[in-house]
């Protein structure tokens, strides 16, 4: 069945641009020039996919998301926008986006992102065909069932590296950073013997613990010197930012502690809950420790990169006082830093 993709956006030159390339992949394009115009046509034909820009006259992306969401949830959208805001990039994600794409993009990079939508459409709707004949195809669908949820894992844990991304692109001195605190934290858990199921869990986490800072004033997160006790105060807020921007995703349920709680200390003495010793959950103690080392080992505005023996000699000056003795030790004697 031939696929009809509708490309929505206000400048007719991408629009064309798109259903060229588009049409040499074998698909069948429509193309809107507004949110009002590619409601038309969504509610008078069947759509597998809509590419829609962010910024539109009469109605915007994401209230086009909105509305097309409403009214079919399993739709799947690709927002593409020429004004990269995080704002914009969170809220569309939490919205049912399947990915945002910055403009100009690569339209090889368009091309296989539809590919990646398409294919997750076909492998949902594949899911739901089997639950509704369950008892007659249990033997013959699992590994297919298997499959397309390994896909669809995948699948949502691209989108949520997007958002890692966009997280760390708001401070240019820890680009970067979510990916490596992610690394380290899954090389010390694998030590500590973490199951596959842990260590999703972990992965997630570890990704989103600053998502927080989506709500930091950029002005604060770079600023030029030292912070004040204020803005050090400000900053403090970030964990709590973060819970308040996940807790409604079912998804993120037992990621929250991982961000809520990664700036505990061992002692007692961290934030926002005065957490002690094993009251930490173990994976945000694991989380802590590659956040703090990455931070210490990146240059920063007011100073530049800490020598790695300083750092490792910091480590062991805080064991048992802000981190876990235990991780310490992991960290340092499996030379993890290395990675």
């Amino acid at each position: 069945m031939e696929e009809k993709i509708l490309v929505v956006d206000d400048e007719e030159v991408i629009c064309n641009i798109l259903v060229r390339r588009l049409g040499r992949e074998g698909y069948s394009c429509t193309t809107a020039n507004n949110g009002k115009e590619a409601l038309n046509h969504f509610y008078k034909s069947k759509y597998s996919l809509i590419i829609s820009d962010m910024k539109m006259p009469e109605m915007t992306g994401i209230e086009l998301l909105q509305k097309v969401k409403a009214i079919d949830p399993k739709m799947k959208m690709i927002m593409m926008t020429a004004y990269p805001e995080i704002d914009l990039a969170v809220n569309a994600m939490r919205l049912g986006a399947y990915d945002f794409i910055i403009k100009p993009a690569d339209l090889d990079l368009i091309v296989m992102s539809v590919k990646k939508a398409l294919e997750s459409k076909r492998l949902e709707e594949e899911i739901e065909a089997y639950h509704n004949r369950l008892e007659e195809m249990v033997e013959e669908r699992t590994a297919k069932l298997q499959q397309a949820y390994r896909f669809l894992k995948k699948s949502h844990l691209d989108s949520v590296k997007v958002l890692a991304e966009a997280i760390d692109a708001k401070d240019p001195y820890t680009r970067g950073h979510s990916d490596r605190v992610k690394r380290m934290s899954l090389a010390i858990a694998r030590q500590m013997g973490f199951s596959e199921e842990k260590l999703e869990n972990l992965e997630y986490g570890a990704l989103l613990h600053d998502i927080g800072k989506i709500g930091i004033k950029d002005e604060i997160l770079q600023k030029e010197g030292p912070l004040s006790k204020a803005e050090y105060k400000y900053i403090q807020e970030h964990p709590m930012i973060g819970v308040k921007i996940v807790e409604g995703v079912e998804f993120f349920k037992e990621k929250l502690p991982m961000i809520r709680n990664h700036h505990e200390h061992y002692d007692g003495n961290g934030y926002p809950d005065g957490l002690a010793g094993e009251a930490i959950p173990l994976e945000t103690r694991i989380i802590s420790l590659p956040d703090a080392f990455d931070a210490m080992t990146s240059a920063r505005p007011h100073r530049g990169v800490i020598p790695l023996q300083d750092v490792l000699g910091e480590l062991e000056k805080c064991k048992g006082k802000q981190f876990d003795p235990k991780i310490v030790d992991i960290f340092i004697q499996g030379k993890i830093y290395k990675l």
